[in-house]
């Protein structure tokens, strides 16, 4: 594959070689929320599936709110590996596998208040509450190696290696999947044997990850390598770039759990019903988060080299294969949405809620894939400030829209809001591309 700041190969091989074992490593993780969900879900009450999605948000707070692990990594990786860079590579890895590490460990160590305020935030049924702690009792126990786990993934996308990142999150989501059905079904664990499937699964795929990326390097780090971490002028971007990325996580993660707690809000069943409806929304995530990523390396890899014209071609070629994935999205969940549904449940009370509420997921990917894409241009460029005020201002939309719609139209009012969620983040996010593109340019060696 050509080097990310030069102007030769297939432009749209190129982004394919990156997009599509991105793609299918990213459908892993919902098929994985999908089995969870069904494997419960034919469990005889709703408030395992309920427990399920409270847990899940709960981890997702946890751990997406350090999502800058994967998504920094990533940007200060492709930009090292555009600017031919190999000394800066290596340190684009170990300054966030420690960070991981230490995060891990202080999650564990801060597990008892998380936990209290996790459930009193979320506001559920005292039987959904229930089995939501026991779910997290478990989980929380893979919180360095579910972080080591990001850390792993960002390099692997930096350096291009995108086949490897999908071989990894295969063994992930595979081992998880399978101990679902051991642990669940076959031990007759509930919901707690969701979460031990994925604390094993989360361990093994970090054990693995590390052994893959020490391979790659060709050396364990040395004394060079150590005195590289400490320099002052990458550890202040580093800082900078998480700090803004965590931030516009935490908000990011803040929607979708005013989202969950408004649904907790009217009633089990509507949260239930929701809980299926967040699997296609995860789909349509990890789906078009495929050509983010693509744009994330090429674009960032572009920007390490400097290369305006490089750039915009990579916005331009994923933006186009991002519009055809989402028509093609909403176009399966338009035919087959109540097939889907039926998946995973066979409670006919939450299939029925569920399918109240389908046209919004049909409607979702057009909604969110320009969202999506710019996030990847940005994340590729570490312009993550502007991320971060975009994100400020998405969340303000959200809030307003949520108080206002969801007392007048119920769950069809949360549903709206989301929807206007994610076209705000798309229009502030376009706001600052202009200065963006401008700024990916080398004035001394003409690269425009």
């Amino acid at each position: 594959m050509a080097r990310p700041g030069d102007q030769s190969g297939n432009w749209h091989r190129r982004v394919w070689a990156l997009a599509a074992p991105i793609m299918l490593a990213n459908l892993t993780t919902p098929l994985l929320g999908a089995v969870d969900t069904a494997v419960v879900g034919h469990l005889p009450d709703p408030r395992f599936i309920g427990g399920v999605a409270v847990g899940s948000l709960i981890f997702s707070f946890l751990f997406w709110g350090f999502g800058f692990l994967r998504m920094g990594t990533t940007g200060f990786t492709a930009q090292a590996f555009g600017a031919g860079n190999t000394a800066e590579l290596r340190a684009a890895l170990l300054r966030p596998l420690v960070l991981a590490g230490g995060f891990g460990l202080l999650i564990i160590l801060l597990q008892a208040p998380v936990r209290s305020f996790a459930l009193w935030a979320v506001d559920a049924s005292p039987a959904v509450s229930g089995e939501a702690a026991a779910y997290f009792d478990v989980r929380i126990w893979s919180a360095p190696a579910a972080l080591t786990n990001f850390t792993v993934l960002g390099w692997l996308l930096g350096v291009q290696r995108a086949r490897t990142a999908l071989l990894l999150q295969i063994v992930l989501n595979g081992i998880n999947i399978v101990l679902d059905l051991v642990f669940v079904l076959g031990f007759g664990w509930g919901v707690a044997g969701v979460a031990w499937a994925t604390l094993v699964a989360e361990v093994t795929a970090a054990l693995l990850g590390i052994g893959i990326v020490l391979h790659s390097l060709g050396r364990l780090p040395d004394r060079e390598d150590l005195k590289r971490l400490l320099e002052r002028g990458p550890l202040i971007a580093l800082f900078k770039v998480n700090t803004d990325i965590f931030l516009r996580t935490i908000m990011l993660l803040l929607a979708f759990g005013v989202f969950t707690s408004q649904g907790a809000g009217l009633g089990d069943l509507t949260l239930a019903g929701n809980a299926v409806l967040l699997q296609f929304q995860t789909v349509i995530a990890h789906g078009l988060d495929g050509l983010a990523h693509a744009v994330e390396i090429l674009a960032g890899g572009a920007y390490g080299a400097k290369n305006r014209r490089t750039f915009r071609q990579a916005v331009m070629i994923c933006g186009l294969w991002s519009l055809a994935a989402a028509v093609l999205l909403s176009l399966i969940f338009a035919a087959l949405g109540p097939l889907i549904i039926a998946l995973f449940t066979d409670i006919v009370a939450v299939r029925e809620a569920a399918g109240s509420y389908l046209w919004w997921v049909v409607l979702s990917p057009l909604v969110s894939v320009w969202s999506y894409l710019l996030d990847g241009v940005f994340i590729g460029a570490t312009r993550t400030a502007a991320m971060r005020n975009a994100m400020v201002l998405s969340l303000g939309c959200f809030l307003a829209a949520t108080w206002m719609l969801t007392p007048m139209l119920g769950n069809h009012g949360l549903w709206l809001s989301f929807t206007i969620f994610m076209i705000a983040r798309a229009i502030t996010l376009g706001l600052y591309y202009p200065a963006l593109e401008r700024s990916a340019t080398d004035e001394k060696a003409g690269k425009v």
